[in-house]
C-alpha cells in the first residue's frame, strides 16, 4: 500500500478544494462479517477518484485512503523514498558483490519499487562497477492488488512515465499469484530482486531470519509507505517497530512523509534518531530517521575446526565454491551462485543428470495443501517461484536456439492420491488451481469414460526438459564442469579442499586432483552420507519411468496433456539432446508413465516387472486405456533413478554443524524440479549474508543439524 496520511495531514491539505464528486473521500467496504482464516490472502477492493490533474487515482477499498499523491505519485516516491534515504548517492558507491536491501511497509501499486528499480538501472548504465552488486528490494502487502485492476493502475503509469514502460511489462508478466507467503521475482538482467511477502505485515518482518546466514543480513533503508495510522493503525503497531529495529544496524536510514506522532515516537523508541525536512508538494513536512549506535555483531556460535579452533568468519564474501553432484540440486546450486558473480566448479563422478535427476521429462506439479497451510509449504511456493525461473530459462533457451526447458502443458490431477479435496481447492486463486466441469477436463484429457467430476486443473504445471536445462545451466559463463570421483574433503580456516580421482588416458588410469574453494556445496543425494558423516543417512527409494514410441492410432487414444492418478503419464516430443542419456529420437512423439516405488532400494538396473507395475498401475486407475496402450511392455524403453528422502520429508539445505565451509541441498525426494530452485536461492542467500525467500521457521525446518534426524 502506498501513501499513509493522518487525519491532521488528509488529502484535503494536499488536494485542490473541489466540488467535484470525484473528490468526496471513498467510502470504505465493509470488512466481512467472518475474518479470513489465517494466512489466507484477501485481495484489495479498488475504486478510483480523480486527481489534480484529470488522472484517475486507485483508492483502498479497505481502508479509503488513495494509494499515492494527488499531484504526482511518481515525483512522490522519488521524493519521499529515494532522495531522502539518499539511495542515488548511497547506491552509486556499493562496493564489489554488495549487497544493498531496502524493505517497505506497503506495496500496493508497485510504484516505489518501478522508481526505485528505474533509478538502479540509470546508475548501472553509468557507472560499470556496478555490474557485480545486488539490490534487493523486500515489501510486504497484507491486501494485494489483484493483477486485472494492477494492470489497470499501471497502464495509466507507462503512459505518463514512459520510462517505466518496460519495468511495468516485467513485473505484470512476474506478479505472482496471491497466496500466502514470499513471492521472490529475480530480474536477473538487471540485478535486482523483489521479495513480495503477502500477508500480515508483522508476521512477515518475524520471518525475516538473520540466524542462519554465515553473516547477518540486514536493511539498508526503509520505505515506510503504509495507509495513515488512522486508517490502518496495524502497520504502525510496536511489533512493526521492534521488527525493524531488529533488522537494522548502524547507518540503516527510514522515510516517511507522515509526521504523525504515533509514528515519530515509534521510530525514536525503536532506536531512529529523527529529523523533519521538506515533505512533497503541498506538505509541508516529512520524516527521516537513521540508526545510530547499534554495534554490528557476527553470529556467536561455537565452531571447532581441526586445524584452527579460533578461525573466525571470513569477511571478504567468496569468490568460488565447489558443487558436487550434478543432478537437478548440483545445478540449480550452481547456477544460482554463479548467478551472484562467483565461481562454480561443479564435480560429478559420472556425468551431469547421470542419476535420478535425468528421467526424460519431470513433471513440474505441486503437492497442494489446505491454504491455511501454504505460508509455510516449501511445495507451493517452491513450484510457484519454480515455474518463474524455468520461464526466464525458455528466453535464453531461444536465444540459444536450443529446446525450451519447460513446456506449459497444465496439469490434470485425478485426485486419486492427494491431501486436498475440491471445496479446498476453491480457496486457491484460479490460476494457480482451480476445478473445471467435467466436459471441460474430458475436452483437455482426451479421456472419455473416467468419472472426472472430482479433479484438480494445474494451469501453470508443465514438463521440464531435463537436459535442456542442463545445457542453459553449463553455458553460464562462471561455472566449470569436472568429472571426478571424489575420495577426501578437508576444512581448513581459510578453505575447503576437494581431492579425487579422475580417469585420464585410453588405459583409464586414474590422477589425483585437488580443487581449493571458498566453500563446498554437498549435492550429492543418498551419497552424500558417504562424503560426509554430518549429513544423515537418508531413505532411498527406486523409481523406474517406463515410456514408449505410440503409433499414429495409439496417439490419438492417449491421454492429451499430464495426468496425476496414483502415479503420472505424459505425452511429449522427443527433442535435441534427449539421446544424450535416454533413448529418445528428436521429434518424435513418446508416452511416459510410472514411476515404481520400491523403498531401501538403490539399484538402478532396468526391470521389465517395473515396466509391467506402470502399466499395471495406469490401467487400475484409467481402465479405457487398456484398448489404447499396447499389451507387451517388454520393448519399453525405461530408467531407474533413487530418490532420496529424509524421515521427516523435507530436503537438507545448509551449513553443517561445526563447519563455515562445508554445505549440502540435497533430499529433494521426487520434487527436486520444484524444490530445488527456491533452496538453491536460499542457500545463497545464506552464504553470503542475504535475507532468504523462505521463512525462518522454513529454514529451521531445511536445516542438515535439525535435531529429529539425528536422535538416536
Amino acid at each position: 500500500m502506498s501513501k499513509f496520511v493522518s487525519k491532521p495531514e488528509s488529502k484535503s491539505a494536499i488536494s485542490k478544494p473541489t466540488s467535484s464528486a470525484a473528490h468526496k473521500p471513498y467510502k470504505a467496504t465493509k470488512p466481512p462479517k467472518k475474518p479470513a482464516p489465517p494466512n489466507v490472502i484477501t485481495p484489495a477492493k479498488i475504486g478510483w477518484q480523480t486527481d489534480d490533474t484529470g488522472n484517475q487515482v486507485p483508492v483502498s477499498g479497505e481502508f479509503g485512503d488513495v494509494y499515492f499523491s494527488h499531484a504526482d505519485g511518481l515525483a512522490e516516491s522519488r521524493h519521499v523514498f529515494l532522495a531522502h534515504n539518499q539511495l542515488p548517492e548511497r547506491l552509486a558507491n556499493l562496493a564489489d558483490k554488495q549487497c544493498f536491501t531496502v524493505a517497505e511497509l506497503g506495496f500496493g501499486t508497485g510504484l516505489n519499487f518501478l522508481a526505485t528499480w528505474q533509478l538502479w538501472r540509470e546508475l548501472r548504465a553509468k557507472k560499470p562497477h556496478l555490474a557485480s552488486p545486488r539490490l534487493h528490494f523486500i515489501t510486504t502487502e497484507k491486501y494485494p492488488i489483484p493483477l486485472n485492476d494492477l494492470t489497470q493502475i499501471l497502464a495509466l503509469w507507462a503512459q505518463r512515465a514512459p520510462e517505466l514502460a518496460k519495468l511495468i511489462e516485467q513485473l505484470l508478466a512476474n506478479y505472482p499469484s496471491l497466496i500466502a507467503g514470499c513471492h521472490r521475482l529475480n530480474f536477473i538482467d538487471d540485478n535486482i530482486t523483489l521479495d513480495i511477502w503477502l500477508g500480515d505485515a508483522g508476521d512477515s518482518l518475524a520471518s525475516l531470519d538473520t540466524e542462519t546466514a554465515i553473516k547477518r543480513p540486514y536493511v539498508d533503508a526503509w520505505f515506510l509507505d503504509g495507509f495513515a495510522p488512522s486508517c490502518n493503525e496495524t502497520l504502525w503497531a510496536e511489533s512493526i517497530f521492534t521488527q525493524m529495529q531488529r533488522l537494522s544496524h548502524t547507518g540503516t536510514t527510514a522515510a516517511t512523509y507522515s509526521c504523525a506522532g504515533i509514528v515519530k515516537r515509534g521510530l525514536q523508541t525503536h532506536g531512529f534518531e529523527i529529523n523533519k525536512v521538506k515533505g512533497f508538494g503541498r506538505k509541508r513536512e516529512m520524516l527521516t530517521a537513521v540508526i545510530a549506535g547499534i554495534t554490528d555483531s557476527l553470529p556467536t556460535e561455537s565452531v571447532s575446526l581441526n586445524d584452527d579452533s579460533n578461525a573466525s568468519i571470513y569477511p571478504n564474501l567468496p569468490s568460488h565454491t565447489a558443487v558436487i553432484g550434478a543432478g537437478v540440486a548440483g545445478l540449480l546450486t550452481a547456477w544460482t551462485l554463479a548467478n551472484r558473480g562467483m565461481t562454480v566448479t561443479i564435480i560429478d563422478k559420472v556425468a551431469p543428470l547421470a542419476g535420478a535427476s535425468g528421467n526424460p521429462r519431470a513433471l513440474l506439479a505441486p503437492n497442494m495443501t489446505p491454504i491455511h497451510h501454504v505460508y509455510e509449504h516449501l511445495h507451493s511456493i517452491g513450484y510457484l517461484y519454480s515455474g518463474r525461473l524455468y520461464h526466464y530459462f525458455n528466453q535464453q533457451a531461444a536465444l540459444q536456439q536450443t529446446p525450451l526447458i519447460l513446456e506449459q502443458t497444465g496439469t490434470l490431477d485425478l485426485l486419486i492420491k492427494t491431501n486436498i479435496g475440491t471445496a479446498q481447492i476453491a480457496d486457491y486463486p484460479n490460476e494457480m488451481a482451480t476445478t473445471i466441469t467435467t466436459e471441460e477436463a474430458r475436452q483437455l484429457s482426451g479421456l472419455k469414460a473416467k468419472d472426472l467430476a472430482d479433479n484438480l486443473y494445474l494451469p501453470q504445471s508443465g514438463l521440464v526438459n531435463p537436459q535442456a536445462l542442463k545445457t542453459v545451466i553449463l553455458k553460464h559463463p562462471n561455472i566449470n564442469y569436472q568429472q571426478l570421483s571424489v575420495t577426501n574433503i578437508k576444512e581448513t580456516a581459510d578453505k575447503v579442499t576437494v581431492t579425487g580421482d579422475k580417469e585420464s588416458g585410453s588405459n583409464n588410469n586414474q590422477s589425483s586432483i585437488t580443487i581449493c574453494a571458498d566453500n563446498v556445496v554437498i549435492c550429492a543425494a543418498y551419497e552424500s552420507h558417504q562424503l560426509d558423516k554430518r549429513i544423515v543417512e537418508c531413505r532411498t527409494i527406486r523409481g523406474q519411468l517406463s515410456w514408449f514410441t505410440p503409433t499414429a492410432e495409439q496417439l490419438a487414444g492417449l491421454p492429451k496433456l499430464p495426468l496425476k492418478y496414483s502415479g503420472y503419464c505424459a505425452p511429449f516430443i522427443g527433442q535435441i539432446g534427449d539421446a544424450e542419456v535416454n533413448n529418445i529420437s528428436d521429434h518424435q512423439p513418446q508416452f511416459l508413465l510410472g514411476a515404481s516405488f520400491m523403498d531401501a532400494d538403490a539399484s538402478i538396473d532396468i526391470r521389465g516387472e517395473e515396466n509391467q507395475q506402470n502399466y499395471d498401475k495406469l490401467l487400475e486407475d484409467i481402465p479405457e486405456l487398456s484398448t489404447v496402450l499396447p499389451d507387451d511392455t517388454s520393448a519399453w524403453q525405461a530408467r531407474a533413478g533413487v530418490r532420496t528422502q529424509t524421515i521427516d520429508y523435507h530436503p537438507l539445505v545448509g551449513r553443517l554443524a561445526q563447519s563455515r565451509r562445508i554445505w549440502t541441498l540435497s533430499a529433494m525426494g521426487a520434487k527436486g524440479y520444484a524444490l530445488a530452485p527456491i533452496c538453491a536461492e536460499a542457500l545463497a542467500d545464506m552464504m553470503l549474508g542475504c535475507f532468504a525467500p523462505l521463512s525462518a521457521v522454513t529454514l529451521a525446518r531445511l536445516s542438515p543439524n535439525r535435531a529429529r534426524l539425528h536422535k538416536a
